[in-house]
């Protein structure tokens, strides 16, 4: 990023007062760059949760395996805020913001007036309706530290869990029981897992990989309804069956959390419309993250990653300091399962040719559209994922030839 000169540090900007809604990677990636541009002025972060910011990602592996304590999961000690003058409000809801004072209402009764606003609200997960037993005790879902707490008493060897969705958050739920003892079914409506997400090589990897660890999954079945009275029980599958069950983890999917923003009068489309530069249809507010989309050809995309969130953040906390530097998006993504590490480089959308490198646990499938490479999954394998990477930030797309055989070496593709 370029350094910013010393007529820079004296525009009105720079002691301005910002508000950041929502303190999760992208919200405290977003106040961190902030004063690292050269923010003089005051911010405050606000969090609906009582803990500071903190990763998400271990929640479903490490924290729930009890391999992380809590303190490891946060972001920065409570010490960084303080001492970077950052005001960070834990516990605390904004209940509505009016762009025309520039103020934003608060549940503990308070208001607070801002020169500018960045909304990080992050996503929500999807619930399984109480029509069909979606509130009964004992069914959780895996997105904030208190779910997980919540449902870590439920992980005792020979417990009975039914995890419905088979995409990350789901296989990874499944891959910690399994380590644990339990006994572990998965169900995916669709006709197979990572269906929306991966080609059929990597789902069929990861199929792969949970039956040898014992995990049931049955794919192409969905859940009709949860029984019992208080306490989930037993469970009514698509395909006719019952099963009797402990537990039940929901991984069916996440939404952008926009509630502020519509309220607010923002445009929403697929999360809140940003521009290139993070700024939504008011000029004041910005946003970052799981919650916003960005133009990305002819189109708004939103990406959920810890990488997105961080890069994003970035990108909205210059142009909340009058830079225009564009958001140029360097996905990246990864998944534990087992002892399997998946990386994935790219976007795949569109890709019409998988070409496999390697075999057995150690391979990766390469994403082409036509010659060119969209996107890398890399299993055990982090050289061609690092590769993969800089490739496609590079807007290099190597003969496919090439990338098939395991034997050669990847490097030189670098410097073509």
């Amino acid at each position: 990023m370029a350094a910013l000169n010393m007529e820079a540090l004296n525009n009105i900007e720079y002691m301005s007062k910002i508000i950041v809604i929502g303190a999760g990677q992208a919200g405290f990636s977003l106040v961190e760059s902030l004063r690292k541009q050269g923010h003089t002025g005051a911010i405050t972060l606000i969090g609906e949760e009582p803990a500071p910011p903190y990763q998400r990602p271990p929640l479903s592996k490490a924290y729930l395996l009890g391999d992380m304590a809590v303190e490891r999961l946060f972001l920065r000690p409570e010490s960084f805020y303080s001492d970077h003058d950052i005001e960070l409000l834990t516990g605390v809801r904004v209940n509505a913001i009016n762009p025309a004072s520039k103020t934003v209402t608060l549940s503990n009764g308070g208001e607070m007036v801002y020169d500018k606003l960045a909304l990080t609200t992050g996503s929500r997960s999807n619930r399984l309706p109480a029509s069909i037993g979606g509130d009964l005790a004992g069914v959780h879902v895996v997105r904030s530290l208190a779910d997980t707490d919540a449902m870590e008493p439920e992980f005792r060897a020979g417990a009975r869990v039914l995890i419905i969705g088979g995409g990350y958050i789901g296989l990874e739920a499944a891959a910690v029981a399994s380590k644990m003892g339990l006994k572990v079914t998965l169900v995916e409506m669709a006709d197979r897992i990572l269906q929306r997400v991966a080609a059929k090589q990597t789902s069929d990897y990861f199929r792969a990989l949970h039956a040898r660890h014992g995990v049931d999954i049955r794919e192409g079945v969905g859940l009709e309804r949860l029984n019992g009275d208080l306490r989930v029980t037993s469970a009514n599958l698509s395909d006719g069956s019952t099963l009797e069950v402990d537990f039940v983890i929901a991984g069916v999917g996440v939404q952008p959390d926009i509630a502020l923003a519509k309220t607010a009068g923002l445009t929403i489309e697929n999360g809140i419309k940003t521009n290139a530069q993070c700024q939504t249809s008011d000029t004041n507010i910005f946003a970052a993250g799981d919650c916003a989309s960005f133009p990305r050809q002819g189109r708004q995309i939103r990406m959920e990653s810890v990488g997105n969130a961080i890069d994003q953040a970035q990108i909205a906390a210059t142009a909340m300091l009058g830079g225009d530097t564009e958001y140029l998006p360097k996905p990246w993504f990864w998944s534990d399962q087992f002892d399997v590490k998946l990386q994935i480089a790219g976007l795949n959308t569109g890709y019409d040719t998988i070409i496999t490198r390697g075999a057995g646990r150690e391979v990766s499938f390469w994403y082409y559209q036509g010659k060119k490479l969209l996107a890398v999954d890399a299993m055990n394998d982090p050289r061609s994922y690092m590769i993969g990477k800089r490739l496609i930030e590079a807007g290099k797309s190597p003969d496919a030839d090439v990338i098939a055989d395991a034997t050669s070496d990847l490097k030189p593709l670098l410097r073509g």
